[in-house]
C-alpha cells in the first residue's frame, strides 16, 4: 500500500473537498486527525489485503454530495412513515434520520438505559473507511447500560434514509455496557435507494462481565453500504452478534475485535442473500489479546445470478492470550455457474497454548437431496427452497432468541419466495 496516492481519483478529490467545507464550518483536530489517516491510504484497492476482493476505488466513480441535516418537513414524513411500518423487533426504538439521531422521532428508553448526543471516539483502526467515517460523520450518539442493569426487550436502532436524490450519509453511534449489565440491540437499515452512499460506524464496549447481543439487518437497496462495527471486551464480557445481508448493490460489513479482558467471549455470525449482480463483503478481525478468550465465528451466504459474496475472517492470538479456544467457518451455496463467492479464514498465533482451528467450503445444492424431495412429491423449486431455509436457518438459529429468529427467518423465506 503505498504511504502517498499522487493520482486522486474523482471521488477522492470529492472527499476532500467536502472535509475541507466541514473544517470550514466547524473546525476538530479530532476529525482532522482522522481524515489524515484517511488521506494517507486514500479509498482502498485491491493492493490493500483486507479489500483484496473489493476495488472500492475502482467502484466509486464519485463521492455524492454529504446530506445535510433533516428539516422539520423531513422529520414529519418520517414520522407518518414510521406510524406505517411494522417494526423489526418489540422494544424502544431510537432513530436515526440522515444519519442524526432524531429524539422526538424516539421512543422512551427502559430503566437502566439512557442516550447522549455528542462525539462519539474510538481507538482507531487499522482501516481507512473508518477513518473516513471518524471525520465526516454528524454528532453522534452513545447508549449506555448502567451498571448490573438487565434490559429484557431489544432496543432497535433505525436507520431511516432521507430523501430520493443523490447523497451520502454518514452515522456513528455507541454502545456501551457497564460492568454486569445485560442488553440485545438491533440495526436495521431502511429506505435508501440506489444513489445513496451510506457510511455507518458503530462503536461497542463492553466492561466486567456485561453481555449484549447484536444483530444487524441490511435489507434496503443502497448502492453502496459501508458499515463498520469496532469492538472491545473487558473480562468476563460476552458479545453475541450477527449480521443479515440482502441488499444493497455493494455492502461491506467489517467487524473489529479486540478481546481485553480474561474469559472473554464472542461469538460473530452471519447470513448473506445475495443475487442479480449484487457485491456482499463480511470481513472480520478477532484479536485475543488477554487469557482464556473465547471466539466463534459462524457466516453462511447463498449466492446466485451474477453476484459476488465475499468472507475474509482472521484470528489473532497475541502473546499473552494463552488458553485461547477459537474456530472460525464459513460456507457458501452457488445458486449459478456465473455466481462467486471469495473466501479467506486466516489465523496469526504468537502464544503457544491455544486451540484455533477454521474452515470453509463452497458448493451447490446436492442434487440427490432434491431429488430425494422430489421423489415425495415436492415440486422442485419447493424442495430447492426447503433445503436454502435449512441452510440459511442453521446460522439464524445460532442468536438464541426466538423473537429475533422468527423475524430473521421471515427475511430469509421472503427472499427464498421472491427467487423460488
Amino acid at each position: 500500500m503505498n504511504a502517498h496516492i499522487v493520482n486522486r481519483s474523482a471521488a477522492e478529490k470529492t472527499l476532500f473537498r467536502q472535509f475541507a467545507e466541514q473544517q470550514a464550518r466547524e473546525p476538530s483536530p479530532v476529525r482532522a486527525a482522522a481524515f489524515a489517516r484517511f488521506a494517507e491510504a486514500g479509498l482502498p484497492t485491491r493492493r490493500v489485503e483486507a479489500w483484496h476482493y473489493t476495488d472500492l476505488r475502482a467502484a466509486m466513480a464519485d463521492a455524492a454530495p454529504v446530506l445535510a441535516a433533516p428539516t422539520p418537513a423531513d422529520i414529519e414524513a418520517a414520522r407518518l412513515r414510521l406510524a406505517r411500518r411494522e417494526r423489526f423487533a418489540p422494544g424502544a426504538q431510537l432513530v436515526l434520520l440522515g444519519g442524526r439521531y432524531i429524539g422526538e422521532l424516539s421512543d422512551r428508553l427502559p430503566d437502566g438505559v439512557t442516550v447522549t448526543e455528542g462525539a462519539v471516539v474510538a481507538v482507531p483502526v487499522a482501516d481507512p473507511l473508518a477513518a473516513l467515517n471518524e471525520a465526516l460523520s454528524p454528532s453522534g450518539c452513545t447508549i449506555s447500560v448502567a451498571r448490573g442493569a438487565e434490559i429484557a426487550e431489544p432496543i432497535t436502532i433505525l436507520h431511516l434514509a432521507n430523501g430520493m436524490s443523490d447523497y451520502s450519509v454518514y452515522s456513528r453511534s455507541a454502545i456501551a455496557l457497564n460492568a454486569g449489565a445485560r442488553a440485545s440491540f438491533v440495526e436495521s437499515f431502511e429506505g435508501a435507494q440506489a444513489r445513496v452512499q451510506r457510511h455507518s460506524a458503530t462503536i461497542m464496549t463492553l466492561a466486567k462481565g456485561a453481555k449484549a447481543r447484536h444483530v444487524a439487518v441490511v435489507g434496503d437497496e443502497p448502492g453502496l453500504h459501508i458499515e463498520t462495527h469496532v469492538c472491545d471486551l473487558a473480562d468476563n464480557a460476552e458479545l453475541e452478534a450477527f449480521g443479515l445481508i440482502s441488499g444493497g448493490d455493494l455492502t461491506r460489513r467489517q467487524i473489529f475485535v479486540r478481546m481485553t479482558g480474561d474469559e472473554a467471549k464472542v461469538s460473530l455470525g452471519g447470513l448473506a442473500l445475495i443475487d442479480g449482480d449484487r457485491r456482499a463483503d463480511t470481513t472480520l478481525q478477532v484479536v485475543h489479546a488477554a487469557p482464556r478468550g473465547t471466539s466463534r465465528e459462524f457466516y453462511r451466504a447463498i449466492v446466485d445470478d451474477d453476484a459476488i459474496g465475499v468472507f475474509q475472517g482472521k484470528i489473532i492470538v497475541e502473546r499473552a492470550a494463552q488458553k485461547t479456544d477459537g474456530a472460525m467457518k464459513s460456507q457458501a451455496i452457488l445458486l449459478s455457474p456465473r455466481a462467486q463467492m471469495n473466501e479467506k479464514p486466516e489465523l496469526e498465533i504468537f502464544a503457544d497454548d491455544v486451540v484455533c482451528g477454521h474452515g470453509a467450503t463452497v458448493a451447490s445444492l446436492d442434487p440427490e437431496q432434491v431429488f430425494y424431495l422430489r421423489s415425495r412429491g415436492i415440486p422442485e423449486s419447493d424442495a430447492k427452497a426447503m433445503l436454502l431455509e435449512a441452510f440459511g436457518g442453521e446460522s439464524i438459529d445460532r442468536i438464541e432468541d426466538e423473537l429475533l429468529i422468527e423475524a430473521l427467518r421471515a427475511r430469509l423465506r421472503a427472499w427464498l419466495g421472491s427467487r423460488m
